[in-house]
C-alpha cells in the first residue's frame, strides 16, 4: 500500500470513528448553558451568559459574552451589567425597584420565646407552612424601590403585609416593573395567607402610587393567575390571564387594558400563552407558545376598539421549540432555540424573509462530532378514535434491521407541553445513544392540540390517558425494529405516578419501570403536599368527600396504591428528600410495598434535592442509577 492510500485510509478511519461518537451521560454535563440577558443599549449586541457545570467542584460557572445582532464573533465581557438597559431605573433615573425578603410572621420558637433562642421549634395555625422545598419561617419577599442617590433608604412597597412579590418560589423581577413615567410601581402578589393561600391560584396586579403611597389591585375582577406585566409602547398595560381560580393549567391569554377596557387578544384562539413581548411600533404582540409538539413563534395585532378583527398567525415552524424572545433587530426577532438534539443557542429569525441565522455556536463543536439521534413524528389513533402526535426518537447509527429496546416516556405536569425540549436529565439524546428508541406520546393534558385535549385530563388521572400510553407504546411496538419482549416505562411527577399506575394494568406489556418523585397514594399526597389549589381541580376535591363521586371516583379507581396487588415487575424508585410538592412519603410508600411483595426494586434517595435534581454530582449519580438500572432489567 502506497503512502498516500495509507494516509487515505487513515484519514476515513478517524472520520468514521469520530461519527460514531455519541451523547454520553458525563459529555451532557459539559456542555454549556446559554441564557440571553438582553440586547444592549446600543442595539448593536446580544449580551448573554453561558453557564458550564462543574462536576469535580459540583457547582455551576459563568461566563458573559457580547455576540452582534447581525451575527459574528462572540467576545467575553467582565462588566456585562453596563451594557444592559435596566428596567428597575425608573424613568426619570431617580429611581430603583428591588426586592427584599422580609420578617413579617412569627413562626420559629425564639420568636415567641425569645428567652428560648437556641430551640428549634415552627409553629403553624393554617397551612402553606412550606412550598416547593423551603419551610416557612415567616418571611416574604417585598417590593422597594429608592432614590438612586448614595445612601437612599429604601422604601417597602407592601410595608407589613405577609404577602410575597415576587412570588415563591420561582418569581423574580419580572413581577414587578414601573409605569412608562415612573409614578407608579405595578407588582403581582397573591394577597392570600395560610390555607387560603394553599388552596388558591388568585395572584393580581397591584398598582402602587408613589405620591399616594396608596395601592390599588387592576385585576380585582379575575379570580384566576394575573402574571407578566409589562406596558405597550403607547403605555397600555398588558399581561397573562387565566381565569379560573385554582386551576393552574388553565387557558392563559393576553390582555390589554386600553381606554379603561380589558381587551382579550388571544380569546378566540384555541390555545395557551407562554410569553410575550410588544413590537416597537405597538401594533402587535409577539408571544411563545405550543402547538403540535413544539413551540414557535406567534403574533397577534392589536386594534385598539377599532372593527379590524383579532388575527392570531404563527410565524415559525419546524421540528423544533422557540423558547425565549430575547428582543428586535430591524426586521428580525432575536430568539432561543432547542431541538431533542441541540441545547439552547441563541439565533435571529428575518420576519420579512422567514429565514433562520444562528448567533451563538456554544455546543457546535460538542455536537460535530456527534453521531446524532434521529426523531421521527408518529401519529397513533387513540382508543377514541382521536389523533395522537406521537414523538419517536431513534438511536445514532440507527439499523432498521436490529431489534432495540424500547422506553414509554411519560410526561409530568400532567398539563405541560412535550415538545422538542433538551432537557439535562430526561434527555432523549443520551437515552437514545445508549441504545433505547424513545416513544414520547402528547397524550391527554398536552398543550399545543387545543383547549378541549389539555384539560381532558383534569379529573381522569387514570383514565383516557392511560389508554393513550398504551396505544402509543402498542403501536410503535408493532416495528420489526422494536425489541416487544424489552419495553419499559420511565417518567417523573405526574409521569411517574403514570409508571405506577401502570405498573397495574400494563397486563406484562413491560419489562421495568422507572418512577422519578411520583405520586403513588393519592390520599396521602392529599394530606402532605403544599399547593391543594392543584389537587382539588385535578382530584375533584378531598377523598373525605363520601357524597363527591368525582372525588370518589379519583381517590379509589385513579390511585396507584389500590392496584399493588397486580404490581409483579421490577421498578426503580427515585425522590428528592426536599421535595414538597410530591413529598417524600410518596416514594417510600411504593418502594415499601414492591418491597414487601417480592418485586425487584431500588429505592435512590438525594436527601437535599427537591423535585428535580441540580447539583452536578448528584445528577450525573441520578444518570449513574437510570441506566444501570436499565441495563440490569431490560
Amino acid at each position: 500500500m502506497n503512502k498516500k492510500l495509507l494516509l487515505l485510509t487513515v484519514i476515513i478511519m478517524s472520520m468514521n470513528a469520530v461519527a460514531q461518537n455519541v451523547m454520553t451521560p458525563e459529555l451532557l454535563w459539559k456542555l454549556g448553558r446559554v441564557a440571553p440577558l438582553g440586547i444592549s443599549k446600543d442595539g448593536k449586541n446580544i449580551v448573554y451568559k453561558v453557564s458550564i457545570p462543574s462536576v469535580e467542584e459540583n457547582k455551576s460557572n459563568s461566563k458573559f459574552y457580547t455576540v452582534p445582532v447581525n451575527g459574528g464573533n462572540a467576545v467575553e465581557v467582565k462588566d456585562y451589567e453596563s451594557l444592559l438597559k435596566d428596567k428597575n431605573v425608573s424613568a426619570d433615573g431617580n429611581y430603583i425597584l428591588y426586592s427584599e425578603e422580609v420578617k413579617i410572621e412569627k413562626v420559629l420558637g425564639e420568636d415567641f420565646y425569645p428567652a428560648l433562642d437556641k430551640s428549634n421549634v415552627q409553629i403553624y395555625d393554617a397551612l402553606d407552612y412550606r412550598h416547593w422545598d423551603t419551610w416557612n419561617e415567616g418571611k416574604h419577599n417585598h417590593v422597594f424601590y429608592k432614590s438612586t442617590a448614595e445612601g437612599a433608604v429604601g422604601i417597602d412597597v407592601l410595608k407589613d403585609e405577609p404577602f410575597d412579590s415576587p412570588q415563591k418560589p420561582f418569581g423574580g423581577d419580572e413581577d414587578f416593573i414601573w409605569s412608562p413615567d415612573g409614578s407608579k410601581i405595578v407588582y403581582v402578589s397573591k394577597k392570600k395567607v395560610g390555607t387560603e393561600y394553599a388552596i388558591s391560584t388568585n395572584t393580581d396586579l397591584y398598582e402602587y402610587d408613589l405620591a399616594s403611597k396608596t395601592t390599588k389591585n387592576l385585576t380585582e375582577g379575575n379570580l384566576g393567575y394575573d402574571t407578566a406585566p409589562q406596558f405597550s409602547p403607547d403605555g397600555n398595560l398588558t399581561w397573562l390571564q387565566m381565569k379560573r381560580d385554582g386551576y393552574e393549567a388553565d387557558k392563559n391569554d393576553i390582555i390589554v387594558n386600553f381606554k379603561g377596557m380589558n381587551l382579550n387578544l388571544t380569546a378566540s384562539w384555541d390555545g395557551t400563552v407562554d410569553s410575550f413581548t410588544w413590537s416597537a411600533d405597538g401594533k402587535k404582540v409577539y408571544f411563545l407558545a405550543p402547538v403540535d409538539g413544539t413551540k414557535q413563534l406567534f403574533e397577534v395585532n392589536f386594534p385598539g376598539l377599532t372593527k379590524i378583527a383579532i388575527n392570531v398567525i404563527q410565524l415559525t415552524k419546524g421540528d423544533f421549540d422557540v423558547n425565549d424572545i430575547v428582543g428586535f433587530s430591524g426586521t428580525s426577532v432575536i430568539v432561543t432555540r432547542t431541538d431533542m438534539n441541540h441545547a439552547s443557542e441563541i439565533f435571529s429569525f428575518d420576519l420579512k424573509k422567514n429565514t433562520w441565522k444562528q448567533l451563538t455556536k456554544v455546543n457546535d463543536e460538542t455536537y460535530s462530532k456527534l453521531a446524532l439521534s434521529k426523531t421521527e413524528r408518529r401519529y397513533v389513533t387513540t382508543t377514541d378514535g382521536k389523533k395522537m402526535l406521537v414523538w419517536v426518537v431513534l438511536p445514532p447509527n440507527f439499523d432498521p434491521n436490529k431489534k432495540y429496546p424500547t422506553l414509554l416516556y411519560c410526561q409530568g405536569g400532567p398539563q405541560s407541553a412535550l415538545t422538542q425540549f433538551y432537557s439535562f436529565r430526561w434527555n432523549f439524546q443520551v437515552m437514545a445513544a445508549q441504545g433505547y428508541i424513545i416513544v414520547a406520546p402528547n397524550r391527554r393534558g398536552m398543550q399545543g392540540h387545543g383547549v378541549e385535549w389539555n384539560e381532558q385530563i383534569s379529573k381522569d388521572w387514570g383514565g383516557q390517558v392511560m389508554q393513550d400510553y398504551l396505544s402509543a407504546i402498542d403501536d410503535v411496538a408493532k416495528e420489526k425494529y422494536v425489541d416487544s419482549k424489552r419495553l419499559g416505562a420511565i417518567g417523573a411527577s405526574y409521569g411517574g405516578y403514570s409508571v405506577f399506575y401502570l405498573a397495574g394494568i400494563h397486563n406484562n406489556r413491560f419489562k421495568t419501570f422507572i418512577s422519578h418523585c411520583g405520586v403513588f397514594n393519592l390520599e396521602s399526597m392529599y394530606g402532605t403536599t403544599e399547593e391543594v389549589f392543584f389537587n382539588n381541580w385535578d382530584h375533584g376535591g378531598a377523598y373525605w368527600e363520601k357524597d363527591n363521586a368525582v372525588a370518589q371516583k379519583t381517590f379509589t379507581q385513579f390511585n396507584p396504591i389500590k392496584m399493588v396487588e397486580k404490581w409483579n415487575t421490577p421498578i426503580l424508585i427515585i425522590q428528592g428528600g426536599k421535595d414538597y410538592r410530591v413529598p417524600i412519603g410518596q416514594g417510600q410508600e411504593a418502594f415499601q410495598a414492591a418491597q414487601l411483595r417480592g418485586v425487584k426494586s431500588r429505592f435512590v434517595l438525594f436527601p437535599e434535592e427537591n423535585h428535580w435534581v441540580l447539583k452536578p454530582q448528584n445528577a450525573q449519580v441520578w444518570q449513574g442509577e437510570f441506566f444501570k438500572w436499565l441495563k440490569e432489567t431490560l
